[in-house]
Formats: structure tokens, sequence, C-alpha cells
């Protein structure tokens, strides 16, 4: 009798997909891939918004009339739409500091410690100041592109929005917000979060001090911004109307003075019975400001992008050092 024989099937093993990313880079994508994919949507939302909201704020801006119309023409509700609009997004832009610093920086190193995590990667054959680099380098990567894309797209938001928004630049919404400060605040907090985190080993105490200690640095921040240069001072008639020179500038403070130069605060005589004959007494006929022009803004923001970057460097030099000394 003839028998038919099959072969035996010969099992191969499956086969996977190589991975894309390799080791630490593997490992630090996959313990922070909620941040990263909300990141990398916020930015590119982000984006797509101010993108087109400045394209709507000059198409508002034309339908007024705009530029052959003077901006102090337009019809008020119109104009306070225009304003509150980029204030807003500005305003949301803002809140990136604080949440790369307590919910990226504070629980960097902190969680790794707390869970272990650190401790299983470095008796791995991986040395503790390789770990280090990698957790450090993704998380100020991840804060530098995401927060350098919206920063420039609001900075160029901001130029077309200015003549229909408040001429306060040193107010944080502006300020704050543009050109490189955005970026470097942001730095900061996250390295405010990982030094602390580094310290405390505790998540979510991390966290909370960071909380704290951001909203501590942003009150600082404010006090520090006037006196990041030194303002200019002018004298012009009390009755006159304001020079040009000053469109756009930003008042620190205000006097009246005599022609010889000598300072009043601005209230003196308002409540005397007669302001004129007091003034005229007094010799009081100018008015004194001190004053940021508008030229002077970008020194201002880069000064405080150079003094946010060397605080930056301090707190991750404290995190490294701490890191380092400290048993898993």
């Amino acid at each position: 009798m003839n028998t038919l024989t099959r072969p035996f099937a010969t099992r191969e093993p499956a086969r996977t997909r190589p991975r894309r990313l390799r080791g630490l880079l593997w490992l630090v994508a996959r313990q922070h891939r909620a941040v990263l994919i909300l990141c990398a949507a916020a930015t590119l939302l982000g984006a797509a918004l101010i993108i087109h909201e400045r394209g709507a704020l000059l198409d508002e801006a034309h339908a007024g009339g705009w530029p052959a119309t003077s901006v102090d023409d337009f019809d008020g509700a119109r104009r306070m739409r225009m304003s509150d609009t980029f204030n807003n997004y500005a305003a949301y832009v803002g809140y990136l500091p604080l949440l790369f610093g307590v919910f990226l920086g504070a629980p960097l190193l902190a969680a790794d410690q707390e869970n272990g995590t650190a401790r299983l990667v470095t008796t791995q054959s991986v040395p503790r100041s390789r770990w280090l680099l990698w957790k450090l380098g993704f998380a100020l990567g991840l804060v530098v592109l995401t927060t350098a894309v919206l920063g420039t797209l609001l900075t160029w938001y901001w130029h077309a929005a200015r003549p229909f928004v408040s001429s306060d630049w040193l107010d944080g919404t502006i300020f704050d917000n543009t050109g490189p400060v955005l970026l470097t605040r942001a730095l900061f907090t996250l390295s405010l979060g990982i030094a602390i985190g580094a310290l405390v080993r505790r998540a979510v105490t991390a966290m909370t001090l960071t909380f704290f200690g951001a909203f501590a640095f942003s009150v600082a921040f404010d006090y520090l911004k006037p006196h990041l240069a030194t303002p200019r001072r002018i004298a012009f008639p009390l009755e006159s109307t304001q020079p040009a020179v000053l469109d756009g500038a930003v008042q620190v403070d205000q006097w009246i003075g005599t022609a010889s130069g000598r300072l009043y605060g601005w209230g003196t005589c308002v409540d005397n019975a007669s302001p004129e004959r007091c003034r005229a007494q007094k010799g009081i006929v100018n008015s004194v400001w001190d004053y940021f022009g508008y030229d002077q803004m970008a020194t201002l923001q880069w000064t405080a992008a150079a003094l946010l970057t060397a605080g930056s460097a301090v707190l991750l030099a404290v995190a490294v050092w701490r890191t380092r000394r400290q048993a898993f």
C-alpha cells in the first residue's frame, strides 16, 4: 500500500519588526511618550491656530480701512476684539513654562529614583552619567523645540497685532511670551523642577514644590524686568501733547518738574485749592517721564534671556551633582 507522506512543517520563529529606537533613547521615549505626544499635538495645533488668527487679524484690520485709516479711528468693539484674541493666545502659550516645570521637570529624575527605575537602568551596564545625559537631553530638546516654534510664531503674530493691542509691551502677556524669553523661561522652570526633583526624590512632592517655586519666580521676574536696562528720561511742557518719541514707549515713572530740573511727585499741587497757582509758585512747568522706548525691548528681552539661561545652567548643575552623589 502506498502511503503519502508530507514533510513536517518547520516552525520558524515569528519575525518581529525591529525597533527604530533602541537603548536609552527607546526607554526615555517610552517613559515620556504621553508628554511627547502632547507636545507634538500642542506644537502643531498651536502653530496652525496662531497662523490662522494672524491672518484673521489682518483681514479684519484691512476691512476696517487700515492702514489708510488710523487705528485711533477704528471701531472700539472691533479693536477690543482683535486685542482680546491676541492676548488670549499669548496667555495660553504663557502657561507652557509652568506645565513643563511641573509635569516634565519635577518627575523627570524623581520618579525614576522613587520607583527604582534609575537603579535598574544603572545596573544594566549603563553608566549613571549616560542615563543622566539621555534624560536631561530629552527634556531639554523637547522644551526647546516646542517653545521655539510657538514663541517664534507668537512674536510674528505680535508684530502684526502691535498697532491694535496695549502699548505696554513690558506687560507679561507680551514681554514674557515673545522673542527669546518664552524659551528661556521654559528652560528655567524645567531646570527648577529637575533640581527640586533631584533633591527631594519624590515625584508628587517635587511637582508641588515646583508649582509654588514657579509662582514665586514669576513674581520675582516681574519685579526684575524694569531693572534690566536704564530707563530714558524726557521732559516736556505740562499742557502739551506727548512727544512722538513716546509712541510705543512704556512709562516707568513720572514726575513734574521745574525748568531748572528740580523734580516733584506727580501729585504735587493736585489737592491744592488752586493747582495752577501752586505750580507757578514752585516754578513747575514740565512733565517728566522715565520710560523704555520700543527700541529697547530687544535689549531687555535678551538680557532677561541671558540671566534665565545662566540660572538654568546653575540649577541643572545642582541636579547633576546631587544625582551623581546620591545612592539609588
